[in-house]
């Protein structure tokens, strides 16, 4: 799949639209910091898709994806699941960072550090 055909396909403009209009309670608050270039003056955009998949948030100009991990993600299925999703979207070189939903709302400004740790440099 060429780089211009991964972003944003259209068949999965209906369910973006419907994922931007239902955010969790945790994709909510992390996007009241990310926002309008809030945050470094990056630009994020939220249930961007790369290929087939949906990610939670996304920084192009610095190849960074955030996923929040609710329950499911959690069980042997989810924990798979995500792993083959990340192995799939760091072939493209994106950097894919995760946080556990309860950490966007009892530690903020650490999910906010390592966010920006990770930019103008590979997070590691």
């Amino acid at each position: 799949m060429s780089k211009q055909h991964i972003h944003t396909k259209t068949e999965l403009q209906g369910y973006r639209k419907e994922l931007r209009k239902k955010l969790t309670p945790a994709e909510a608050f992390l996007w009241t910091q990310l926002k309008a270039r809030k945050l470094d003056n990056k630009r994020f955009t939220k249930q961007h898709s790369i290929g087939y998949y949906i990610v939670d948030f996304y920084c192009a100009s610095e190849r960074l994806i955030i996923e929040l991990d609710g329950q499911g993600h959690f069980t042997p299925e989810g924990q798979e699941y995500d792993r083959k999703r990340t192995i799939y979207l760091e072939s493209f070189g994106y950097k894919v960072i995760r946080f556990e939903n309860k950490m966007v709302f009892d530690c903020l400004p650490s999910v906010i550090k390592e966010i920006r740790d990770c930019f103008k440099k590979t997070c590691e």
